[in-house]
């Protein structure tokens, strides 16, 4: 298992430095996002010298880009909306190869017009579901032209907020370019120590042959978000689980400030490291 981060977690608009900044602070590999590169996380163009300089500083650096984020509201209610992102998503997708990965994540919206990252009753509908599928089709299609895997992300404030409806998705779609991005912090809230070993053990069994990369953050005790280590989550049991799949990919930390990315990097380092 390689240790990698959210670009973006570095300040800075080259990838050189931002990968440089990684690598210094132990990181092999990192989920690279277009703000990296001092544009919009979700552009209209990349040029071929824009993909070449992400190339250039991950051969120098020896951070290799896992994935790149091409994340937008997949059911925003504005169908305009969807579309501007839809096309951010292909324009990253025609460089993601020049760039150095084939792995575009997404994470699935909400019916929420203002934040996707916020629950809406309407994403537990059958309509919500519908129009999902509706743009995976779209964007498996994208993925055919440039060869490329689409990363799903669970999310509980998402359609696909569950392991088993990310199970449904895969089954529903039957197409090997969907792949999953593993987070167990956005599994679960204030379940109990072993209720939560026990939602990852399932989610991890349910998903494995799909899961393509892990993401490693936290949830603290009220339930919200906290940096990989210092929350409620059994690191040791989640790896275990992981290694018990068959998975050996990058384990992406994010939800952290740069300052804490060394002591973030050592964390899972030592816990990789235990037999």
């Amino acid at each position: 298992m390689q240790i990698g981060i959210f670009a973006k977690t570095f300040p800075g608009s080259a990838p050189h430095d931002v990968l440089k900044a990684a690598k210094e602070t132990g990181y092999q590999s990192v989920q690279y996002n277009m703000a990296c590169s001092g544009l919009s996380s979700l552009p209209v163009d990349v040029s071929d010298a824009v993909a070449d300089a992400v190339a250039v500083a991950s051969h120098e650096t020896g951070v290799s880009i896992a994935a790149i984020s091409a994340t937008y509201n997949m059911i925003h209610p504005d169908l305009t909306v969807r579309e501007t992102g839809r096309v951010s998503f292909e324009t990253i997708a025609s460089q993601a190869g020049r760039m150095g990965s084939r792995l575009l994540t997404v994470c699935t919206g909400s019916c929420d017009p203002i934040d996707q990252w916020r629950h809406h009753p309407d994403n537990d509908t059958g309509a919500a579901w519908s129009e999902m599928i509706k743009e995976f089709r779209l964007l498996i299609a994208i993925a055919d032209r440039y060869d490329i895997r689409i990363g799903v992300e669970p999310e509980l404030a998402n359609v696909i907020n569950s392991a088993h409806k990310a199970r449904t998705l895969i089954d529903t779609l039957a197409n090997d370019r969907i792949k999953i991005v593993f987070d167990p912090a956005n599994l679960i809230e204030q379940e109990e120590p072993e209720q939560r070993r026990r939602i990852i053990e399932t989610a991890v069994h349910l998903l494995e042959d799909r899961i393509e990369i892990a993401h490693a953050k936290d949830r603290n005790a009220g339930g919200g978000f906290a940096t990989a280590g210092r929350g409620v989550i059994d690191y040791a049991h989640y790896i275990a689980t992981l290694r018990a799949s068959g998975f050996a990919g990058d384990l992406i930390t994010h939800g952290l400030a740069a300052g804490e990315a060394g002591d973030v990097s050592r964390f899972l380092r030592s816990t990789l490291d235990r037999p």
